[in-house]
């Protein structure tokens, strides 16, 4: 029995290696390309509708003055996945509501955590799988644990 590969030199036999695309996990892409875009309109949102400085916004972010200025230059933030994608403008009615939140005194880290879901149950993440090349199947996200990180009003850090 004759050994399979024989009769092909070195220069008529080629090996291809498929590439390999390692999947990211949801969050990565969330933190990526989302949440860059969601704090960039909500700023703008902030500022310009609830009439918040940008010292209030800063505060609120955990972020310089500069990084807000930059937000509402649209220097930070904005993602063309998210501005051409069919989910656009119901991403911005979410941030909008969002707004109003925050300026109501509600927690800004909760609140954004809204649009991570947004994000996940409309199909936006797909999306986001797709421009980052992957095109198997979507990673598989626990639900997100907020709930244990976002300290409960009435407690301190000494009560941890």
């Amino acid at each position: 029995m004759g050994r399979p590969l024989e009769g092909l030199n070195r220069v008529s036999f080629i090996v291809l290696t498929p590439i390999t695309v390692r999947m990211k996990l949801p969050c990565e892409l969330i933190v990526m390309h989302v949440l860059p875009t969601a704090r960039g309109a909500l700023a703008k949102e902030l500022v310009g509708r609830h009439g918040m400085t940008q010292v209030q916004v800063a505060a609120l972010f955990g972020v310089t003055n500069a990084a807000v200025s930059q937000y509402l230059k649209g220097v930070r933030g904005g993602n063309s996945v998210i501005d051409r994608s069919e989910y656009r403008s119901d991403f911005y009615m979410e941030i909008s509501r969002i707004a109003d939140k925050v300026a109501a005194g509600e927690d800004v880290t909760a609140c954004l955590c809204t649009i991570c879901r947004f994000v996940k149950e409309c199909g936006l993440l797909k999306a986001l799988y797709v421009l980052e090349g992957y095109t198997g199947e979507l990673g598989i996200c626990m639900e997100c644990p907020n709930l244990a990180i976002i300290r409960p009003c009435n407690t301190s850090v000494d009560d941890f």
